[in-house]
C-alpha cells in the first residue's frame, strides 16, 4: 500500500515515551492503525477519538486534541478502515461502527473501565450509532456531526458526494488524501445519526457544533440533541467551523471538563 503520510503533511511517528503505537484487528479481518496516549498514572478511564472522513490520528490537530484530553484519562486514537495506514476500504460511516467496537473491546481487555467516545464529523455519526447499537460506553461526544444521511445542502457536501460516488472521485481521494473508498452503495442504509441518538437511553451525550460550520448547518446538531432527550446537552459555538481542524484549545478543554464531570464516580446514579 502506498504511503502518502509525509507528502500530505501528516505528523511523523511519535517518539515520545507516552505514545504507544498499535495495530487493532476487527472481526472482519481489517487491521487498524492506532496509538494510545497514556493518561494519569493508574487511570482506568479512556477517551477514544473518532476522526472525520480523510483525517488521521497522525495529523497534528488530532494529536493536539489528544494531548489536551489526556489529563482526564488515556486517549486512544486510530484510523478508520480505508484511511492511510489502516487496511480495508472506507464505507463512509457504515462498517466503521465495527472499527470503533473493536477499539472499545481492545481497551476493555486492557483494563479500562470508563470509556468515552468523542467523534468528529463522520466520526460523530459513528459514535452515535455505536452507542445505540453496541452500548458499553460511559458517555458520547458528537462534534460537527451530520443529523441525516445524503445531505447535499452545502458545497463541501456536494463535493464529498461526488468524490465517493464516482470512480474519478475515488481515485482523487486515494491519490490526494490516502483514503480508499468502497465502490458499493449502502444497501440497506444504516439508521441515521438522529435516529441513533433517540436510542441512546440514559447514556450522557454532548453535541457540539459551530455556527460557522460550512459542512452542516446547526439544525443538524439541534435535531440530534432533541432526539436524544433529557440526557443530551447542546453547545452551539460562535465562530467555530468544522471538526478537528477548526476546534480551539479552549473548546477541547471544556469538552474534557464535561467528560470528567459525567464520568466521575460522584456523577453516577445511586445503585
Amino acid at each position: 500500500m502506498r504511503d502518502d503520510t509525509l507528502r500530505l503533511g501528516v505528523a511523523p511517528d511519535p517518539s515520545h515515551a507516552d505514545w504507544t503505537q498499535q495495530r487493532i484487528r476487527t472481526p472482519d479481518g481489517v487491521w487498524l492503525d492506532g496509538a494510545l496516549l497514556a493518561g494519569p498514572a493508574g487511570t482506568r478511564s479512556a477517551i477514544v477519538l473518532a476522526n472525520g472522513f480523510t483525517r488521521s490520528w497522525r495529523h497534528e490537530p488530532t494529536q493536539r486534541i489528544a494531548r489536551r484530553l489526556c489529563v482526564h484519562g488515556s486517549v486512544q486514537m486510530f484510523d478508520f478502515r480505508g484511511h492511510h495506514r489502516s487496511g480495508g476500504v472506507s464505507t463512509v460511516g457504515k462498517a466503521e461502527v465495527t472499527d470503533l467496537q473493536s477499539v472499545v473491546t481492545h481497551l476493555r481487555a486492557h483494563g479500562y473501565r470508563t470509556i468515552t467516545t468523542v467523534g468528529f464529523s463522520m466520526g460523530a455519526s459513528v459514535v452515535l450509532r455505536h452507542a445505540a447499537e453496541h452500548g458499553g460506553v460511559t458517555a458520547v461526544v458528537a462534534v460537527s456531526g451530520p443529523g441525516q444521511w445524503y445531505y447535499r445542502g452545502t458545497r463541501p457536501m456536494r463535493l464529498l458526494h461526488r468524490g465517493v460516488e464516482h470512480p474519478l472521485g475515488r481515485l482523487a481521494l486515494r491519490t490526494a488524501y490516502g483514503v480508499r473508498v468502497t465502490n458499493r452503495r449502502w444497501d440497506p442504509a444504516p439508521a441515521d445519526p438522529t435516529q441513533a441518538a433517540a436510542r441512546l437511553s440514559s447514556t450522557p451525550l454532548l453535541v457540539v457544533h459551530g455556527d460557522s460550520d460550512d459542512f452542516f448547518p446547526v439544525d443538524h446538531a439541534e435535531r440530534i440533541h432533541t432526539a436524544a432527550g433529557a440526557h443530551s446537552e447542546l453547545w452551539i459555538e460562535p465562530g467555530f467551523g468544522h471538526a478537528e481542524r477548526a476546534i480551539s484549545t479552549e473548546l477541547v478543554e471544556r469538552i474534557g471538563t464535561w467528560v470528567a464531570g459525567v464520568t466521575s464516580p460522584a456523577s453516577a446514579p445511586p445503585s
